[in-house]
């Protein structure tokens, strides 16, 4: 997803189309790109208080994280279009090796390390990749082995990349109204 120029990493505004999948909990039907659910549990890629997409590239991939292999809860599933983000690629262990990693940053047990108060590996290397200006990270499904999930920190402000839901029939409910 990124170019390698020299020994570093310099970030590329992608001008192709991605297509992602989102698997979230019904209510917030309302708010499918907010990443509030994110910033007040914290996640993989993000700290408490940091909103973040996360969303993948399969639609299997994105029910099988939602649901982390336990009950198979109630589930909305949005397609997402996503433009001109920098992503790093961390599937590819070149990319992980010049960022001074491995491939066992995919294994973090990062919830322990948060609840000892500890920051996560996971973290401190989106700090890095933020920057030099990265969006984002394509990583590999801990739940779906073969997919791929993406992490978003940044979207549809000034300078950011375009994310939207694709609602072609506008189903989506604008308000929380309806869950009233």
């Amino acid at each position: 997803m990124s170019r390698r120029c020299g020994p570093a990493f310099m970030p590329d505004k992608s001008v192709q189309t991605l297509t992602l999948w989102r698997a979230f909990v019904p209510q917030w039907a309302f708010a499918p790109l907010s990443g509030e659910g994110a910033a007040r549990f914290g996640g993989r890629w993000n700290p408490v208080g940091s909103p973040t997409i996360y969303a993948a590239r399969e639609l299997s991939t994105a029910w099988a994280e939602y649901n982390q292999g336990f009950v198979q809860h109630p589930a909305l599933i949005a397609q997402l279009e996503l433009k001109g983000a920098s992503l790093t690629d961390l599937t590819d262990e070149t990319t992980l090796s010049k960022l001074g990693s491995s491939a066992d940053i995919h294994r973090c047990e990062w919830r322990m390390h948060l609840d000892k108060g500890e920051i996560p590996e996971t973290h401190r290397l989106r700090q890095r990749l933020i920057e030099q200006d990265f969006d984002g990270v394509v990583y590999p499904s801990f739940m779906s082995p073969g997919g791929t999930c993406v992490a978003l920190w940044r979207w549809n402000s000034a300078g950011a990349p375009r994310l939207d839901v694709i609602d072609p029939d506008g189903r989506m409910p604008k308000t929380s109204a309806s869950w009233m």
